[in-house]
C-alpha cells in the first residue's frame, strides 16, 4: 500500500540534463510563472475553506446551535490538527511531489466544508473541522517546497511576498463573498460556497503546479540564476534527507522564531476568527458591515506581503529582522486603534488597514520566509513545518482562550446578550508585543543555501 501511495504522491525521477541554454531559459520562465499562479491562486482560494467558521459564528450563536465556548472548541480542533499536520506534512513535503500534494489537500478540505453545511451536531462539527485542518496543512508546505525549488536566494523574498498575498486574497474573499452569502442565504451557504469554489481550485492547482526543475532536465535554480551569497555553510552532509531535516532542531534561531510566530498567530487568528463577531457585538455593526470592515485588513495585507519581500530584499540585503521591527510596530499601532479608538468607521478602517499591512508582512517573514532563509533549502518543507506547528498551536490556544474569555464576559439582560471584550483584547495585544520582541532579537541571523 505504501508503494502505491508513493507512486501517486512521490516526486518524479530526474530527467536527462538539457544542454540548450535558450530552451532552459524558456522552460524556467514559463514554469516559474505556472508555479506562482498555482501556489498563489490555489492556496488563496483554499483559504476560503479555512475561515468560513469565523463568518458564521454570530448566526450559529443566535440560532442556538452552538455557544461561543463550543465554537472555540470547534475552531481549536482545526488549529490543533493543522499544527500537527503542518509539522508532519512539512517533513513529508520534502519527499513528495508538491503538485499532487497541494491539489489533494485543497480537494479534501472542500469536501469537509460541504459536510459542515449539513451538520448541527457538536461532536461531528469538531471531527469535520479537525479533518479540514489536517488537509489544509498540505497547502503551505507544498507551496514552500515549490518556491524553494524554482526561486533562488536573492529573489525568494520578493516571490515569497507574492505568494503570501494568497493569505490576504483568501481572507478578503471569505469576509466579503462568504459574508454576503451568509447574509443572503443563511449560515449553511457560508460552508457550501467555499467548498464548491475549492473543488475548482484543486483542479486548477493540479494543472498549473510543477515538480522540481530536475524532473524536466533543468539544473538547480541556484545554478541557473548564478546565485551567490554571504552564507554560512550547511551542516556536514547527512546520510539521509531525514537527518538533514532533523539538523534544523540544532539551530537556536529556529526555536526563537517558532515561539515568536506562535504569539503572532494568536493575534492573527483572533482577528480572523473573532473580528467580525467583535465588530457586531462590541461596535454595533451588521454582518455585511463588519465583514466589509475586516476585509480592509486583507486588502492592505496584499500590499504588506509584497512590501515586506521587496523592502527586506532591496533595502536590507535579504535581512529580515530590520523589516520585522518596522512591520511589527505598524501591526501593534493598528491593533491599538481598532480596540481603543472611537467607534467611527473611518478610524476603524484606518486601524484595520495599518494592522493588515503590518501583520501580513510579519506572516510573510516570521511565519515562513525567515525560517527558509536560516535553514538548508533542501529541507524547506521541514523548516516551514517546524514554524507551522508552533504557529497553529498558538492559534488553537487562542481559539480556546478567546472563546472562554468572551463567554465569561457575556451577560443576558431581557433576552439581549452583551459582551465584555476587555480581557480578550489584552490577551491579543500582549501576544503581539511579545512576538515582536522575540522576532527582533534575531538581528544577526545568517542565511543558508
Amino acid at each position: 500500500m505504501f508503494s502505491a501511495i508513493m507512486r501517486i504522491f512521490g516526486p518524479g525521477p530526474d530527467a536527462a540534463p538539457l544542454t540548450d541554454r535558450e530552451k532552459i531559459d524558456r522552460m524556467f520562465r514559463h514554469n516559474r510563472l505556472m508555479v506562482m499562479l498555482a501556489i498563489t491562486g490555489g492556496y488563496g482560494l483554499a483559504y476560503t475553506c479555512r475561515l468560513a467558521l469565523g463568518v458564521v459564528k454570530k448566526p450559529l450563536i443566535d440560532a442556538g446551535i452552538f455557544s461561543p465556548a463550543e465554537l472555540g472548541l470547534i475552531g481549536s480542533a482545526f488549529f490543533y490538527t493543522y499544527a500537527f499536520g503542518k509539522l508532519t506534512n512539512g517533513f513529508l513535503a520534502d519527499h513528495l511531489n508538491p503538485r499532487v500534494f497541494l491539489a489533494f489537500g485543497i480537494f479534501i478540505s472542500a469536501l469537509c466544508n460541504i459536510g459542515m453545511g449539513f451538520n448541527v451536531l457538536l461532536w461531528l462539527a469538531v471531527v469535520l473541522w479537525g479533518l479540514n485542518g489536517w488537509f489544509q496543512s498540505f497547502g503551505a508546505p507544498a507551496s514552500v517546497v515549490g518556491l524553494a525549488a524554482w526561486f533562488s536566494n536573492h529573489e525568494r523574498g520578493r516571490y515569497y511576498g507574492i505568494w503570501s498575498t494568497a493569505h490576504s486574497i483568501g481572507e478578503g474573499l471569505t469576509f466579503l463573498v462568504t459574508g454576503a452569502l451568509v447574509a443572503a442565504l443563511g449560515w449553511q451557504a457560508g460552508f457550501w460556497g467555499p467548498g464548491l469554489l475549492c473543488i475548482l481550485a484543486a483542479f486548477g492547482a493540479f494543472w498549473l503546479m510543477k515538480d522540481r526543475p530536475q524532473t524536466m532536465g533543468l539544473p538547480k535554480v541556484s545554478v541557473w540564476r548564478h546565485d551567490e551569497w554571504d552564507q554560512v555553510p550547511d551542516p556536514p552532509p547527512a546520510t539521509s534527507l531525514w537527518k538533514t531535516q532533523l539538523s534544523i532542531l540544532a539551530i537556536p534561531a529556529v526555536w526563537i522564531l517558532a515561539v515568536a510566530s506562535a504569539l503572532m498567530y494568536v493575534t492573527r487568528y483572533a482577528i480572523n476568527s473573532w473580528g467580525v463577531f467583535y465588530l457586531q457585538e462590541g461596535r454595533g455593526y451588521s454582518l455585511p458591515e463588519a465583514a466589509s470592515l475586516v476585509s480592509i485588513n486583507t486588502v492592505t495585507g496584499i500590499l504588506g506581503a509584497l512590501a515586506f519581500g521587496y523592502v527586506s530584499d532591496k533595502f536590507f540585503k535579504a535581512r529580515r529582522p530590520p523589516a520585522n521591527l518596522i512591520f511589527g510596530l505598524m501591526e501593534i499601532a493598528g491593533l491599538l486603534i481598532i480596540f481603543y479608538g472611537p467607534t467611527n468607521v473611518w478610524v476603524l478602517s484606518a486601524g484595520l488597514a495599518l494592522f493588515g499591512l503590518g501583520l501580513t508582512g510579519l506572516v510573510t517573514s516570521v511565519g515562513g520566509l525567515f525560517a527558509t532563509d536560516i535553514c538548508p533549502k533542501r529541507v524547506s518543507g521541514a523548516a516551514l513545518g517546524m514554524i507551522g506547528v508552533f504557529s497553529y498551536i498558538g492559534a488553537a490556544i487562542q481559539e480556546n482562550v478567546s472563546g472562554g474569555l468572551i463567554e465569561a464576559g457575556m451577560k443576558t439582560v431581557d433576552g439581549v446578550k452583551t459582551y465584555d471584550f476587555g480581557p480578550a483584547i489584552l490577551f491579543w495585544v500582549g501576544c503581539s508585543v511579545a512576538s515582536l520582541v522575540l522576532a527582533t532579537s534575531l538581528w544577526r541571523a545568517k542565511l543558508r543555501d
